[in-house]
């Protein structure tokens, strides 16, 4: 390509999504460091998420060691690069001790509508 001119939107490079993706874990760990209360979840877990640059990822840590493994399942409410609103449901297993543990990736969006609802009960 000429000087000044940009690749369309649609053609990006491989390093270029695993940078945008790398960008997202920086982005949901710095959420999940600063807002420990980011998701509404019990005291035992504490989650963050972002959605940009295509992506969209939910890290989740369990925070209280005297806690037993916490089911959980969340709803998160995003925006697609087409324009759409897609709600992206989950659930997952963590453990004591488990630390920033990816719990949802997807692609194709580039905002999240909403803060990412988590709601997690102990396995006793």
């Amino acid at each position: 390509m000429g000087h000044g001119m940009q690749k369309p939107r649609g053609d990006v490079d491989l390093p270029a999504r695993i940078l945008a993706m790398d960008w997202i874990r920086i982005a949901a760990l710095t959420a999940l460091v600063r807002c420990p209360g980011a998701a509404a979840a019990k005291d035992a877990v504490s989650c963050g998420g972002a959605a940009m640059l295509g992506g969209a990822q939910l890290n989740c840590s369990h925070v209280e060691p005297k806690a037993p493994p916490q089911f959980c399942t969340f709803s998160w409410d995003l925006h697609t690069m087409a324009g759409d609103q897609k709600v992206v449901e989950g659930s997952f297993m963590l453990p004591p001790g488990a630390s920033n543990v990816q719990v949802y990736q997807g692609s194709g969006f580039d905002s999240a509508l909403s803060n990412p609802i988590v709601i997690c009960r102990g396995n006793k």
